[in-house]
């Protein structure tokens, strides 16, 4: 079929799609306009109720929230007022710094008046209110501009913070040498109590004639001599601290009669010490009070240590100023060049028939029977101690000093160290090893203390080096003297706890958790006791 010439076709079809297109296209666009109408009216309707939700909960976190969440939140209002005020500070200072009396003035008005606000809320365990903290934030900040208006920048700021801050620094350092000093003399001054109980022994053993008489028959017991029984030495100048020891030893024992002790004190707490031990009785058990003054042999010729106690330059050091040096006050301390701490090093020579025997420090408490330790086998060893290096700390290298040749050249730095205050010694493989002429040649070495610093332990780790039987820990727990966090099992478990450090149980200064350790074995019920009111 033919088709039509282009200008003889109907036009009434074409036009009539085009209608249909523009009106499908007007709708489209309408329903796209009430689509976006609905969904911004739905979204205002959905948001207006969450902001209402939100601010609610906002207040009414404040309203429920205490004190000290406050001051953490971010959120809180004591939380900015604490900000505003370390800046403000911080403005104070510097606006000292410059002379500017009026705006430190203002600051610090405004700062007393944040302290008391955020005072008060602490005492009543509520949070600030908007309207208590609204207008101090305002005046606050309204102060901090005007500082930085003044050219009062950061870095000003933090020059002079940083000044005091050395300055406070200073003053920190300067507080804690002078605490650790009152620190030590605090360990080591004796309380009125004991000295108020060893005075009136010492009235008693001068009284009383009977007991210098009793005195003198102890000399002659036989059991003083006898390797069959059990020797225990301690050497102090403390009548309680020894008593504690004696009576916590008896009392732990299954047959206290087979012990004895050899005490050993100085001149002047000799009396006091035999009026004790004479005047009370330690479930049967044998003992005996000697005198440093009875040693003839022991003279400054022989014992390196008593030159060292009539050298100038030692008493300077020991005796002296304790700001003339930069030492620390606990190496000052004058227990460590005592004879008495000393003698230690002498037993061989103080108890020449006595074959072993086991040395206890003042400061420890016997919680259990230390008969088996004389049968322990030392396999040779002259001293049976417990070891210290579980921690690194306690290693040679930290106790002497391995820059000198005489100690790298003999000694392993990484050896470990072990613990004086409960050992026993076999007095046989002592004399046989000359213990006594080892450690005479070190402190002879050692007398312008260049080898170690202090005590008697670095000389013992050198004069036993190689000639030490390490023994269970549970035998002997040290640092209840300044460990405050010991396990309660391990002091459980110990036969000796040993109070080493300067928190002594007789002291005020004791650590309070292990102070019943110390007090069950002390006789509450002695009239001197009583009478010198001793904690």
């Amino acid at each position: 079929m033919r088709r039509r010439a282009v200008d003889f076709r109907r036009p009434a079809r074409r036009g009539l799609s085009r209608w249909i297109w523009t009106l499908l296209g007007a709708f489209f666009v309408a329903g796209l306009v009430l689509f976006a109408l609905q969904h911004n009216h739905g979204g205002d309707e959905m948001r207006k109720p969450a902001t209402d939700k939100s601010a609610s909960l906002l207040k009414e976190s404040h309203r429920n929230s205490n004190f000290t969440e406050q001051m953490v939140s971010a959120m809180s209002y004591s939380r900015q007022l604490a900000e505003q005020m370390i800046l403000a500070k911080a403005y104070l200072i510097v606006a000292k710094e410059h002379n500017n009396l009026h705006l430190a003035w203002q600051l610090s008005s405004k700062i007393r008046r944040c302290q008391l606000a955020l005072s008060k809320a602490a005492m009543r365990g509520e949070p600030i209110k908007l309207e208590e903290a609204e207008p101090l934030i305002k005046s606050l900040s309204s102060l901090i501009f005007n500082a930085q208006d003044m050219h009062y920048d950061i870095a000003t700021t933090m020059m002079t913070m940083r000044s005091h801050i050395e300055a406070l620094e200073e003053r920190a350092n300067a507080a804690l040498v002078q605490s650790a000093v009152f620190g030590q003399l605090a360990a080591e001054a004796l309380p009125k109590s004991l000295h108020c109980l060893s005075v009136k022994l010492s009235l008693d053993w001068l009284k009383k004639l009977p007991l210098q008489k009793l005195a003198d028959n102890t000399r002659k017991y036989p059991q003083l001599v006898d390797n069959n029984l059990h020797h225990f030495c301690i050497f102090s100048d403390n009548v309680l601290a020894t008593s504690v020891v004696v009576n916590s030893t008896v009392s732990n024992a299954n047959h206290p009669k087979q012990i004895v002790f050899h005490i050993l004190t100085n001149g002047v707490n000799y009396g006091a010490m035999q009026a004790w031990f004479l005047s009370n009785d330690f479930k049967g058990s044998t003992i005996i009070v000697q005198n440093i003054k009875e040693f003839s042999w022991l003279t400054s010729t022989y014992a390196p240590i008593l030159r060292q106690l009539s050298d100038a330059d030692s008493q300077a050091y020991y005796f002296g100023n304790p700001q003339d040096t930069k030492d620390e006050p606990k190496l000052r301390n004058p227990k460590y060049i005592s004879l008495l701490n000393h003698l230690r090093f002498y037993i061989p020579e103080i108890y020449p028939q006595l074959e072993k025997v086991v040395f206890l420090d003042d400061d420890v408490v016997v919680q259990k029977d230390l008969m088996s330790l004389f049968s322990i086998d030392l396999h040779g060893n002259v001293n049976g101690a417990v070891e210290t290096c579980l921690e690194a700390f306690h290693r040679y290298y930290k106790y002497l000093n391995f820059s000198n040749p005489d100690i790298s050249s003999k000694f392993d730095p990484q050896a470990c160290a072990w613990a004086f205050g409960m050992n026993v010694f076999d007095l046989v493989a002592w004399r046989r090893a000359n213990v006594t002429a080892r450690y005479h040649y070190w402190q002879e070495q050692n007398s312008e203390r260049t080898l170690w610093k202090l005590g008697t332990l670095p000389p013992g780790l050198l004069a036993f080096y190689g000639l030490t039987e390490p023994l269970d820990r549970r035998w002997h727990v040290l640092g209840l003297g300044y460990d405050m966090n010991l396990d309660d099992r391990l002091i459980e478990s110990a036969a000796v706890v040993h109070f080493n450090g300067n928190m002594k149980p007789w002291l005020k200064l004791a650590i309070g958790r292990y102070k019943p350790l110390w007090d069950r074995y002390l006789n509450r019920h002695h009239p001197y006791i009583r009478d010198c009111a001793v904690s």
